[in-house]
């Protein structure tokens, strides 16, 4: 079989009701190009993977079904995608249904010499007052200890270089911090405004510890593997 020229990872968990409006959305999306979209399955105890399964067989064969033995978290669903995936460059989606497919192909557009390209949901936010405060919260405590320069690092849709990602060090959270990751292995990240939408089906997975006390250990963490690494090195061969 052919690479595709893009691999879609979407950790899911407890998802079933969006699975097949989100593969609907992102086949259309990317219609006319070469894609798969790979569902990793993070531990669902409803009928997550059934739908998956149904919505492969219903009509878009180019999903693929990653199930996890047991729940581990985002950041190991999105880490097992991108592990599994076929393509150079791998798009990210959060599963329940709030990151918009159709700005896929201005990721793309914008990559240039970019091998990170991240969301920034720009124009109003379609959380919850105290959602929206948290991720600002988020945010400015990350970019100010971090310098990363990104406005929006908790946005779900991005498109990265699997080969960069797979040499990055992995962890719980990881997903968080991916802008600074990139910056230090000396890849140049850009953000791009992309759209927000309320979400219509579920209930979501996270609280206010999930989104930013979890965080502050993980934030040092990254400032300390910055320090002890050199970015942009590189090895000649003779």
């Amino acid at each position: 079989m052919s690479t595709p020229e893009l691999s879609v990872v979407i950790p899911v968990c407890n998802e079933a009701e969006n699975v097949a409006p989100l593969a609907g959305e992102i086949a259309r999306a990317l219609a006319g190009r070469d894609f798969e979209i790979l569902f990793v399955d993070d531990g669902s105890t409803d009928g997550t993977a059934e739908a998956v399964r149904a919505t492969r067989d219903g009509g878009i064969p180019q999903i693929r079904l990653l199930r996890h033995s047991f729940r581990s978290g985002q950041s190991a669903a999105v880490c097992s995608g991108v592990r599994h995936a076929s393509a150079a460059w791998v798009a990210t989606l959060d599963g329940d249904g709030q990151n918009d497919p159709a700005d896929i192909p201005a990721l793309l557009e914008r990559r240039g010499d970019a091998l990170l390209v991240m969301g920034n949901r720009v124009g109003r936010r379609r959380d919850t007052w105290l959602r929206r405060w948290q991720s600002r919260v988020a945010n400015g405590v990350r970019s100010s200890l971090l310098g990363d320069g990104t406005p929006d690092t908790g946005c779900g849709i991005k498109l990265m270089h699997r080969e960069t990602f797979l040499e990055l060090p992995r962890f719980d959270h990881m997903h968080r911090f991916l802008p600074a990751l990139f910056q230090r292995a000396g890849a140049k990240v850009v953000s791009v405004p992309v759209n927000h939408r309320p979400r219509e089906r579920g209930v979501s997975k996270y609280g206010m510890l999930d989104r930013l006390w979890v965080g502050i250990v993980d934030i040092f963490g990254v400032m300390w593997l910055k320090r002890r690494f050199k970015a942009g090195l590189r090895v000649s061969i003779e």
